[in-house]
């Protein structure tokens, strides 16, 4: 082969790497809590195949709205550690975000919101698209635990685990719009497509608080039964369909939107707690926190078809290849 076929198949080669990089399936990240890190596991041989450090006990992981980093809130290391969800490689680590037990980011990705769960805060972050700036603390009710974002990045609601209530937070004015009572130990929140309705898991109850938030003032509306311990939402990606894991009950219920109303139930076994949906919509993620497994769910089967051994007090998963948020 002279020199000239030789560049050829070199240029050839580069050039086919990405588009096998990209033909691969993104792997599938888990947090486990009390090892501080996260598991890599490849959803083609479904094992785990590495594992990420980062600071003292992570508790929830996120995708950007852009999809070009899964951040990981490490509460007790006072920082943030950036990971590409295609590589698994880490992209940077942001130190000095003060407790970051729960974040996320508005859909404009102008704003980071943190519930500091141990310190009773609420912190509104500056993104310019590198770093984070700090612009206003805000002291909250007792022990404030999950973050939802309205679609127009205006509001962001934050529930109270132990005083029992839900906030709202003008992202504009940097202050506390209005306050609200929930049912006991509210976790996570979910907001509607149209931004007129929030459902709130009460993990001290079987059930899931409904609100109107379409006016000035919220309204609690009515609660859904599912199970002891609600917990955690993940929309089932066809925009009608929410499902919630019951922590304690050991099941996922399905939502429906319209009519709210539960519609099926699933096997969860293991302290079920966060969710992800597998693109295509079939396969139901959860991280079975008890247990430190992932668990996999056949929707249409409504049967638990794998389990992944993982590390201890795993808490949330997500990956790339996933079904619309919404």
């Amino acid at each position: 082969m002279n020199l000239l076929s030789l560049c050829r198949a070199w240029l050839a080669g580069c050039l086919l790497l990405p588009m096998l990089a990209a033909a691969q399936p993104a792997p599938i990240f888990v947090l486990n809590s009390l090892d501080a890190d996260v598991s890599v596991i490849d959803p083609v041989s479904w094992r785990e195949v590495r594992r990420i450090p980062t600071g003292k006990e992570p508790h929830h992981l996120y995708m950007t709205p852009d999809e070009k980093s899964i951040l990981v809130a490490n509460a007790l290391a006072d920082s943030i550690t950036f990971i590409d969800p295609r590589t698994a490689q880490v992209q940077k680590i942001v130190r000095g975000v003060i407790d970051p037990y729960h974040l996320r980011f508005s859909p404009d990705m102008k704003w980071l919101v943190t519930a500091g769960n141990r310190l009773q805060h609420v912190d509104l972050y500056r993104w310019d698209g590198t770093d984070l700036a700090l612009v206003k603390r805000i002291s909250t009710g007792k022990t404030p635990s999950h973050i939802f974002i309205d679609s127009a990045s205006t509001l962001a609601y934050v529930t109270m685990q132990d005083s029992d209530e839900l906030v709202a937070v003008d992202l504009a004015r940097q202050d506390i719009r209005w306050r609200i009572k929930t049912g006991p130990m509210p976790a996570d929140v979910f907001g509607t497509a149209d931004d007129r309705t929030l459902l709130v898991g009460l993990t001290g109850s079987d059930s899931v608080e409904v609100f109107d938030v379409s006016g000035p003032q919220p309204k609690s509306v009515r609660r859904i039964r599912t199970g002891d311990g609600a917990h955690a939402f993940r929309a089932a990606g066809d925009r009608r369909h929410v499902y919630v894991s019951n922590r304690v009950a050991n099941t996922i219920s399905k939502i429906d939107l319209a009519t709210l109303q539960v519609v099926d139930s699933y096997p969860a076994p293991g302290g079920p707690d966060c969710m992800e949906v597998m693109g295509g919509g079939r396969y139901l993620l959860v991280t079975s926190r008890w247990a430190k497994k992932l668990t996999v769910i056949d929707t249409e089967a409504r049967q638990v078809v794998r389990q992944v051994r993982v590390g201890k007090s795993p808490h949330g998963v997500w990956t790339l290849d996933h079904a619309p948020r919404q």
